[in-house]
């Protein structure tokens, strides 16, 4: 049977078609999943007007941009920065009360605010940090079950991320956020837990000499997984 130049047309198309279609789709498949972690600000400033205490502290975190699969190395701590802005107060950080709280799991975890050479005791308190008036903290946060004791040097290290989503896919209950997630129908939701206490200066934080009242400042963040779009030239510019 001879083809009609007309049906060869077509099945050149369907082939040309067919051709583009599988290449597009072998470099979508060759594109990294990326992963990007949002620090939400505007809801901690909020609560900071709430509570009135806006023109006293100021509070920020890191974010990124990560490939998933390298998530589980960048992700074992969360760097953050409180600012005192007064001029007379000092600002307490009180690490202890402070924790992490995991949306999908709904467990609080003790915050451990890492030093270089961290090696006592996880289960002694931890002494809260004072920032002086005008004066600007940075420090590297993590939670306590993730720390693991080195046994040559002796000190802790996170050795888990804070937040295992690769890890989802084999656990169960949490199958369907991970597909739900992997096709960027959800995000993966966690918070820092943090407690402050301002005073004045002289007061201190002595036991039973007024206390001062403590503010609890919820601080959200989203890990949001990316389209492969971000990977086309005019967004990567963004």
């Amino acid at each position: 049977m001879v083809l009609q130049s007309s049906d060869q047309n077509l099945i050149i198309l369907t082939v040309y078609i067919l051709g583009i279609y599988y290449t597009v789709n072998r470099m979508i498949e060759s594109i990294d999943d990326m992963v990007m972690l949002n620090f939400q600000k505007s809801a901690v400033d909020e609560q900071l007007k709430e509570q009135n205490i806006e023109n006293k502290v100021g509070i920020s975190c890191g974010t990124g941009t990560y490939c998933l699969e390298e998530l589980k190395d960048n992700l074992k701590e969360v760097s953050i920065t409180i600012d005192n802005k007064s001029e007379s107060l000092a600002v307490y950080v009180d690490w202890d009360n402070s924790s992490w709280v995991v949306e999908h799991t709904k467990k609080s975890r003790r915050v451990i605010r890492k030093s270089p050479d961290l090696s006592r005791d996880l289960a002694i308190p931890q002494v809260p940090t004072i920032i002086a008036p005008k004066k600007t903290i940075c420090e590297n946060v993590t939670a306590e079950d993730v720390l693991k004791r080195d046994k040559d040097t002796g000190t802790y290290q996170p050795g888990e991320p804070l937040i295992d989503i690769v890890g989802m896919k084999n656990n169960k209950s949490l199958k369907g956020l991970y597909k739900d997630f992997m096709d960027g129908k959800k995000k993966v939701e966690f918070s820092f837990q943090l407690v402050l206490r301002i005073s004045e200066l002289r007061v201190g934080l002595a036991p039973g000499v007024n206390v001062p009242p403590i503010s609890i400042i919820n601080c959200p963040f989203t890990i949001e997984k990316l389209h492969w779009t971000y990977a086309l030239p005019w967004n990567k510019k963004k």
